[in-house]
Order: structure tokens, then sequence, then C-alpha cells
């Protein structure tokens, strides 16, 4: 995921329920996706975000030593201003990015 692409807004956004529901002809279907997509976003923003600060870790037993290292802090700040991961799932189901199928209507 290219977070630096992402054109998701950060605030808060009225969105037209007859768009969000238009797929599948039922809001709540339509939540429950986007849910579980916000789930995996967020998943995979926290798995980089780790990986990036381990870069930075040091591991060192004594408290008497405090770094404040900038570079992390720039990082931290970078994942901070990011849009949340249910507005960047609700932009991706409203671009059609999402792939859902119903298993109920695949097993009649």
């Amino acid at each position: 995921m290219d977070l630096k692409k992402i054109d998701a807004p950060t605030t808060t956004v009225t969105y037209n329920r007859n768009a969000l529901d238009e797929a599948t002809g039922n809001i709540y279907e339509s939540i429950s996706i986007i849910s579980k997509r916000a789930e995996q976003i967020n998943s995979e923003i926290k798995k980089e975000l780790i990986e990036k600060l381990e870069e930075f870790a040091t591991y060192n037993d004594s408290l008497e030593e405090i770094f404040e290292n900038k570079e992390q802090i720039e990082v931290s700040k970078f994942y901070e201003r990011l849009p949340k991961p249910h507005a960047l799932a609700v932009k991706e189901w409203l671009d059609g990015k999402i792939y859902h199928r119903n298993t109920e209507e695949d097993n009649q």
C-alpha cells in the first residue's frame, strides 16, 4: 500500500447512503464489507509502522539513557497524519476497488 498517494479525507465526511449501498443493495452489508477492509488496512499500516520503528530501537536496560531520535519522531508524525483506516476503506469502496461476493448466492 503506497501511503503517500492516498487521497482519502482526513476529516469527517458525510457520504451519500445510496452511493454506499449501491453495489450490494443493503447498507448493512456494505458497512460490514467496509469494516472488514478497514481492519485489513489497519493491520497493514500497523505492521509497516512497527517495522519502521524497529530500525530505531535501542536495546539498553538502562533507564537513565533516553535518546530523542528525530527520525523516529518524524516517522510517527507521518503515520499520525494519515487518513484513518475506515476513511481509506470507504474511499476504496466508493472507487470500486474492493472485491466482494455473497456466499449465500453462490451456494444456491
